[in-house]
C-alpha cells in the first residue's frame, strides 16, 4: 500500500509491520506490565526477526497468559513442556526457562518500585529523542541500555543484553529513534514532551 506517507528504513513493506510501526514502535509506554511484556518478546526475538515475533504474538499472549508475571512465576518443568510443544511461540527452552526466572526477578523489583519507575529512571523520565537521517545513524545499543542492561542483569534478569535492551527502548518509546523524517517522529515526540 502506497498511502504517500515516509516510513522508517526498516519496515519490510508488510502490512503487520506498517501497522506495528505506525501505531505502536516508538510511542512512550509507561504501563509495568506492558513494558514487562515487550522486554519478553524482545527477549524471544534475539537471533531472530522481529516479524517473526509479530506474527506469533497472539500465540504467545495466550500461551503466557496475558503475560501475567505473578502467574508466569509459579511455572515449573510441566508448564516449560507445554510452551516447547506450542508451534504458535519460539521454542526454545532457554528463553521460555529465562521469562520464568524474569517474572520472579519482576516481582523482586515491584517490591521496591513499579518497573514502569525503574526503567523510566534510565532515561530521566522522559524519552531520548533521536537524530535518525540514515539507517547507519540507529545504534545498536547506547550508554543507557548498556547500564539498564547491566542492572537487569544484576537483578537476575535474563535475555536482557544491550542490543535487545536496545531494540526494547526503541519500541516502547524510552527512545524516539524513529527517523526524522519519518510520518511518527513528531507525533512520538510531542506524546514524549507530555508530563505522565
Amino acid at each position: 500500500m502506497n498511502d504517500g506517507l515516509t516510513r522508517c528504513d526498516w519496515l519490510d513493506g508488510s502490512e503487520i509491520y506498517r501497522h506495528y510501526h505506525d501505531t505502536e514502535w516508538g510511542v512512550p509506554e509507561y504501563d509495568s506490565r506492558a513494558l514487562w511484556e515487550k522486554l519478553i518478546l524482545d527477549g524471544f526475538q534475539a537471533g531472530l526477526s522481529w516479524i517473526t515475533i509479530l506474527k506469533k504474538r497472539e500465540a504467545f499472549i495466550e500461551a503466557f497468559e496475558g503475560f501475567d508475571p505473578h502467574r508466569i512465576a509459579t511455572w515449573g518443568e510441566a508448564d516449560v513442556e507445554r510452551l516447547l510443544a506450542n508451534p504458535g511461540i519460539v521454542r526454545h527452552r532457554g528463553k521460555i526457562t529465562a521469562a520464568i526466572s524474569n517474572a520472579n526477578a519482576l516481582i523482586r523489583l515491584e517490591r521496591e518500585q513499579s518497573f514502569s519507575s525503574y526503567c523510566w529512571s534510565f532515561v530521566g523520565g522522559t524519552p531520548i529523542q533521536g537524530h535518525i537521517m540514515r539507517p547507519e545513524d540507529r545504534p545498536a545499543q547506547t550508554v543507557a541500555s548498556a547500564a539498564l542492561s547491566k542492572d537487569l542483569k544484576k537483578r537476575g534478569f535474563k535475555f536482557c543484553g544491550p542490543t535487545i535492551v536496545y531494540a526494547w527502548m526503541q519500541a516502547c518509546g524510552l527512545v524516539n529513534d524513529h527517523s526524522l523524517d519519518c510520518h511518527r517522529f513528531e507525533p512520538c515526540r510531542l506524546m514524549g514532551s507530555k508530563a505522565r
